[in-house]
């Protein structure tokens, strides 16, 4: 969605991913989506980044996070892995120091370990699309404050969009 609401380029085949560059705001951005299993997606960022020069610092991963109620979003640089094979697998290529906004998906209940699984692999309810589409078209509409590198704006603002359309 971040690709088309900006007007990125189409999407090409590069590094073991989708690639789209365009423009955010005042920012040069190249969107990354990793083709392989998650597991391995550290090697397909690692190409991006070596292929273009960039340093971890300009890194910026998209992720689900289970420790975050659901269709919350959250910014930090570092932090623990919570079990996450993408973030793992960026870790052990790049090291901890990269930025992750996390997209809440609530946990599917204390000592449901078991639930875990199928509740990360599964789809939404139906009942949640107008919520996920109105929280990711939030993500989109100011990610202009994520290209910036201001985190709390992006916060704030993707906040304020989701309080407006409850």
């Amino acid at each position: 969605l971040v690709a088309e609401t900006h007007a990125f380029a189409p999407w090409s085949k590069k590094f073991r991913s989708l690639v789209s560059e365009g423009r955010i705001g005042r920012q040069r951005v190249l969107l990354v989506k990793p083709q392989t299993f998650m597991n391995d997606s550290g090697d397909a960022v690692q190409q991006a980044l070596r292929f273009y020069k960039l340093d971890v610092d300009a890194l910026t991963v998209f992720h689900d996070e289970l420790d975050l109620a659901p269709f919350k979003v959250k910014v930090r640089v570092g932090g623990g892995l919570a079990g996450h094979n993408g973030l793992r697998s960026i870790d052990a290529a790049l090291g901890p120091e990269f930025r992750r906004v996390r997209i809440g998906i609530g946990h599917p209940g204390p000592g449901r370990k078991d639930l875990v699984t199928p509740h990360v692999l599964g789809n939404y309810a139906k009942s949640e699309m107008d919520v996920l589409a109105d929280m990711l078209g939030a993500i989109a509409s100011e990610a202009e404050w994520l290209a910036d590198g201001d985190d709390a704006r992006f916060m704030s603002e993707v906040a304020l969009r989701l309080q407006d359309s409850a």
